[in-house]
């Protein structure tokens, strides 16, 4: 049974941070809902266009069985607006699955969410993953418990890998 994936998206994501891993995820047979301030489409920073299925406004966490935060200027985007912050925190509250990739966890530190978890990201907020409580590690995947991040796009394999485990 396909699990129903929330993916938080604002304009300026990491293409491939966002295709690549959607694509596995829809092709092991889950579904990606692509949620954001507003209807239309996201752009990525090298131009993808993706359309957003949901407003945030629209979902409740309840709703999904998984959260994908892709990287890119996306991540800080969205943790500039409160709803993205308590939508993320009820998930790693409520033990579902969550998904981060390059600097997708900024949306877990803003959320308070990293206390005492193994974690990676991009190596820039490696010092902000540590200073929100998390145990940083330099790898291209770190899974803990129900947290899958990886630290940039050639982490992807790694990352869609170690996510689709969870899914199954």
């Amino acid at each position: 049974m396909g699990k129903k994936i929330a993916c938080v998206l604002a304009n300026d994501f990491e293409d491939v941070e966002f295709t690549d891993p959607a694509k596995a995820y829809e092709e092991a047979g889950h579904e990606v809902i692509v949620i954001s301030s507003s209807k239309g489409t996201v752009t990525g920073k090298h131009g993808a266009k993706v359309n957003v299925d949901r407003t945030i406004d629209e979902v409740k966490p309840e709703e999904f069985d998984a959260l994908f935060i892709p990287g890119g200027y996306s991540p800080d985007n969205l943790r500039d607006d409160n709803r993205y912050i308590a939508f993320t925190k009820a998930f790693m509250e409520e033990d579902k699955k969550v998904f981060a990739i390059c600097h997708g966890p900024q949306l877990l530190i803003s959320a308070g969410s990293l206390e005492g978890r193994n974690v990676t990201g991009y190596k820039s907020i490696a010092v902000d993953l540590v200073n929100a409580g998390g145990k940083f590690k330099d790898e291209e995947v770190v899974v803990c418990h129900n947290l899958v991040t990886s630290r940039m796009p050639q982490d992807i394999p790694a990352f869609n890998r170690e996510s689709l485990k969870l899914l199954s």
